[in-house]
């Protein structure tokens, strides 16, 4: 059965990813699972980048002794089912927005944050020589509109003006000539530092780094319950048991429905939905304008995501279904597919290879939030940019555990809010998607 976050009981016992990222590396066989009872400072649930990075940091930073539990084999999550875009991520709040609600000084803050966490990846890959297929920097943004061109044209302004020198706008003919001739396009905003990467190869990256320094990451070891009493934590698994003094939730979108207070009802998990063509030929990329291997990604309220890959595949993504149960309906892929040749006309005979799925977590704020206090932290609402900002988030929840106060930031001082009348969070969202699907086509 597939894993629903708001329907299965628990993300356990669930397949490896059959996307295109999985046929590019040899499965590793698993790793021992939790047995007996163990002690340790601080328990981590979720071997994807958040989980086994707070473990790195913890290790490595301040010699905290840590453990990973994680459900299933490490990779079948979201951290081997993403488009393996890294880029600085604001969710659906932009800048100026920002600036609006807080000021320029947390405005300012916010990209700092966001900017670190590009560099953090970057520096990961760089130290412990991750071969992750890391392409051409650069992230563009495209405007499906004439009002999102000049909306885009504004962002660009604003962050060259307040925020930083990388930002620069492109018109139609520019990115045209120079990155891809996209149909549905009226121009882009370009930001320098994002790139792209092949997403399970980085996590497997990031489970050997945290190997070496002897941190134990325990698979098929799901936690059916955590039970807190006299300033600990229990987290029972199927055949064991951790005793922990601190304990950090890292399962973002595949966290369980009923796992503890801490993050109960403050996400929406939401299925992405990724196609993979067959590779291109080069007059195939030159009939469909196509010259860039840099992470794009349009201005649309359901958003559409793509890039070229080293092989020359182009790699398609958006939204998928509402429920698990539906998400290996055809229909989604087929609607991926159209969406594709809208915006690269050339392309219209060209076979899919790969068709997936996978859950992001999204916020009512549309902002990330990482949380640490009495004994039980989180970093949770990635908002799709978990890629990148899992890695900052990892950082500041080791800082925050070892007691290192953290910037004066919302996404770091507030917790994540919780969704009002949740029950209902699929029937707001139905509507949600028939509003932006509206909006995107009409306004």
């Amino acid at each position: 059965m597939v894993y629903d976050p708001l329907i299965s009981d628990f993300p356990s016992q669930q397949a490896w990813p059959n996307s295109y990222w999985s046929s590019t590396v040899d499965k590793p066989s698993r790793q021992i699972s939790l047995k007996g009872t163990k002690q340790v400072d601080v328990a981590i649930v979720g071997g994807g980048y958040t989980g086994l990075l707070t473990a790195y940091y913890l290790a490595s930073l301040y010699n905290i002794d840590c453990c990973v539990l994680e459900a299933n084999q490490v990779g079948f999550g979201a951290s081997g089912r993403n488009a393996g875009f890294v880029l600085k991520g604001s969710g659906r709040l932009g800048y100026q927005q920002m600036n609006q609600k807080w000021g320029m000084e947390i405005t300012k803050g916010i990209y700092r944050e966001f900017s670190a966490a590009v560099d953090r990846v970057e520096q990961l890959i760089d130290t412990h020589s991750i071969d992750c297929d890391m392409q051409a920097k650069g992230y563009l943004k495209i405007a499906h509109n004439p009002k999102a061109y000049q909306q885009l044209k504004a962002a660009a302004s604003f962050i060259s003006t307040h925020l930083g020198s990388d930002a620069n706008f492109l018109t139609k003919d520019e990115l045209s000539t120079n990155y891809m001739n996209n149909h549905q396009a009226y121009g882009a905003l370009r930001l320098a530092d994002g790139f792209g990467v092949n997403p399970l190869k980085l996590v497997m990256g990031y489970k050997a780094m945290v190997s070496q320094l002897g941190v134990a990451v325990y698979e098929s070891s799901c936690v059916n319950e955590w039970i807190t009493e006299n300033n600990q934590h229990r987290l029972l698994t199927d055949r064991g048991e951790i005793v922990a003094k601190q304990v950090i939730s890292a399962g973002n979108a595949y966290t369980p429905k009923q796992f503890s207070s801490l993050v109960d009802n403050r996400f929406l998990p939401i299925l992405s939905n990724i196609i993979v063509t067959q590779p291109l030929s080069s007059s195939q990329l030159s009939d469909a304008g196509l010259s860039t291997h840099q992470v794009t990604m349009d201005t649309r309220l359901l958003k559409y995501y793509y890039r070229l890959l080293p092989d020359n595949r182009l790699l398609f993504g958006g939204r998928g279904a509402i429920s698990g149960k539906h998400s290996a309906d055809p229909i989604h892929g087929e609607r991926l597919k159209r969406a594709m040749c809208d915006s690269f006309p050339a392309l219209s005979q060209i076979e899919i290879d790969y068709n997936w799925t996978g859950w992001i977590a999204a916020a009512i704020d549309d902002m990330p939030h990482v949380h640490n206090s009495a004994g039980a932290g989180y970093s949770l609402g990635y908002c799709g940019s978990g890629v990148a900002f899992s890695a900052q988030a990892a950082f500041r929840l080791a800082q925050s555990v070892a007691g290192t106060p953290l910037p004066n930031l919302p996404i770091y001082q507030n917790p994540l809010p919780r969704f009002p009348y949740a029950r209902f969070r699929r029937l707001a969202q139905r509507a949600y998607y028939h509003y932006a699907w509206a909006k995107d086509r009409y306004f």
